[in-house]
Parts: C-alpha cells; structure tokens; sequence
C-alpha cells in the first residue's frame, strides 16, 4: 500500500466508513480521482485530489455549500481533510445527462431547459466574495492556446499568438460587455446529473464546480450547449439560447453575440489544451474529441462578431484523421510548447 493509499484509508476509517466496499468511479484532467464507497444502508463517494499535484480541496468546499444554500443540488460534505486533500461527498447516483440522455434522447429538452434554469437562478444570486475574476486578458490569451499547442503539433512549425489574442481581446470587448456573474466553467452533460426524485432546480445534479469563478452570464450556457463531449441537436441550441435570454433578462442579439464570441474563445482554448493534455500529459483520449470542437468552432466563427478572428485563425489545420494521428504519435513527448 502505497503513502497515499494509507492516508485515504485512515481518512475513510475516521469518517466512520471503515470496511466499506470501495470501487473506482471516475478520474479526469486533473490529478483528482473519485472513488465509490459502499456498506450496507448506503454508499458515498471519495474525492482524492493531491495537494502534492496541485490540488486544492477547500474551493470545492465553499462551492458546494454556496450551491446547496440556494438550493442547488450540489453533493453534501460528509468528511473532509483539506491538509491531505480528501473530501467524503454524497453519492448523487449515476445518472449523468450523457447516460440519460444515450438511454432516452426524448429528454434532452427538459433535461437542458432544467439546467439553464439554474444558471439562470444561480446568476441572479449574489456570488461569494473573494472569486477570481475570469477576466478578458486571460480568456484572450488562453485562446492562443490554439496556435501554440495544436497548430505547432500538427504543422511542427511555430505561429505567433498575438494577432489572434488581440483580436479576440477586441472582440471580447465589445460583445461580451454584461456584469459579471458566477460561472462554473465546465457545465455540461457529464457534469450534470438527473434527479428526477427532487423538485424544481434540485433536479439538476451538480458536479466539477471547483474552478467557479466571475465571468460573463454566456459562459456556462456555451459549455453546456456546446459539449466537447455530445452533440446537442441542432434545433435545440438556438431556441435554448432565446429561452435563457428570455429569463434572465438580457437583449437576445446581443446574447446570441456572446455566445459566438465565447464559443469561438472557449473551442480554441479546448483546441489547444485537448492537444497539450496529450503531448505533454500523456492523455491521448482527449484527441478523439477535437472534431467537435472544431465543428463548433467554423460555426461560431460564421458570426459577423468573429470576422477579425476568423482572419486570425485562418492558418489553423483542419484536424484530419492525418493531423489527428501526428498529435496522438506525439503523446507525453512535450515537455513545454
């Protein structure tokens, strides 16, 4: 037994779950790692996030009791040992919308109009002070992740990111202009669970909120709407986008605007960080999901909001199955861009 692996057992014996069943459940980018546990009368789940790689334990502590307090179905903390990086949660179940919906497309529509729903109600809540900003700088730079990571992987040739950072900082500028609001950041159909036994928002299991910060009121109605990981149906996505501007208030040109432009920012940084997670990560899964992303991407950039970024962008690769397979021939062999 590994350092590690003792310390996650004593943290399991001393939350009184001592000789449960204990089954590995899901992993993720990140060095964090869930497992189940089970006994008779119940089960839970062990989050196992190193501080030794990085994690940090305490944001998704103060997320998930911000969420339950507005009556979000955030899991509960049964346990926690922040020093060592363990948390004992609640077991929300299995069903994530991926898996619902794989079982039952005919629930797509109230499965995502529940979710806008809470996006809608989580926004009009005051955010706990203290979140980092997700500011327009950055968003701007983490798009030249496209260039520096993936067209250098699959060209071998380096691309200057600045012409695309300034025009997507431009563009940010003008159409991306509301107040801003907490967003979750990766809000979408495997991080989302259906509790269909709840009522009203509470039906929307939420997971994966740690890295909740303020940005603009779009952000996680782009994640959801544009999965890296599903395909939405195409007849969805705009009247979703109308209904959510429709509750929340907002002007809907204006909305479906931000959209694009943060579609477009959000499918470039997931360009190039798919490729990173790969080349420098050794996590080469992520490259079978990069065609959506860049299906997602030419129809963003098709917004006459994008025209200066679509320029931009223009010596980006189309990810062939060639260029697709030099980035997994690539993988753990980088160790910076």
């Amino acid at each position: 037994m590994t350092d590690r692996s003792a310390r996650a057992a004593a943290f399991v014996d001393a939350a009184g779950w001592s000789g449960a069943d204990r089954r590995f459940l899901a992993g993720d980018a990140s060095p964090r790692t869930y497992d189940r546990l089970t006994r008779p009368g119940g089960t839970a789940v062990l989050m196992d996030a190193p501080p030794e790689r990085g994690e940090d334990v305490r944001p998704f502590v103060a997320m998930a009791r911000h969420l339950r307090g507005l009556g979000l179905s955030a899991p509960d903390i049964l346990a926690e040992d922040a020093a060592n990086g363990f948390l004992l949660l609640e077991d929300l179940g299995d069903d994530l919308f991926a898996r619902v919906l794989a079982r039952d497309p005919a629930a797509e529509r109230p499965l995502y109009t529940g979710a806008i729903e809470v996006l809608a109600a989580l926004q009009a809540a005051p955010a706990p002070p203290g979140l980092p900003a997700h500011a327009p700088d950055f968003m701007a730079n983490a798009a030249g992740l496209s260039l520096t990571w993936y067209a250098r992987a699959v060209t071998g040739q380096p691309h200057d990111p600045a012409p695309l950072v300034r025009a997507m900082a431009d563009a940010m500028a003008t159409r991306c202009t509301a107040r801003p609001v907490l967003v979750l950041r990766d809000y979408h159909a495997e991080n989302l669970l259906w509790l269909p036994r709840r009522m009203g928002l509470a039906r929307v299991g939420l997971l994966d909120f740690q890295m909740g910060s303020m940005g603009q009121p779009e952000y996680d109605l782009v994640s959801l709407l544009q999965d890296a990981r599903r395909d939405v149906s195409p007849d969805l996505a705009a009247p979703l986008i109308a209904q959510f501007a429709r509750i929340t208030g907002a002007e809907p040109d204006r909305t479906a605007a931000a959209c694009a432009v943060l579609g477009a920012q959000r499918a470039l940084r997931i360009l190039g960080g798919f490729t990173r997670l790969s080349l420098h990560f050794g996590k080469p899964g992520y490259v079978r999901l990069i065609p959506r992303v860049w299906a997602h991407l030419q129809a963003d950039l098709a917004h006459p909001a994008l025209a200066d970024v679509r320029a931009a962008v223009a010596c980006l690769p189309t990810p062939t199955p060639e260029a697709l397979q030099r980035i997994t021939d690539l993988c753990g062999t980088v160790p910076s861009p």
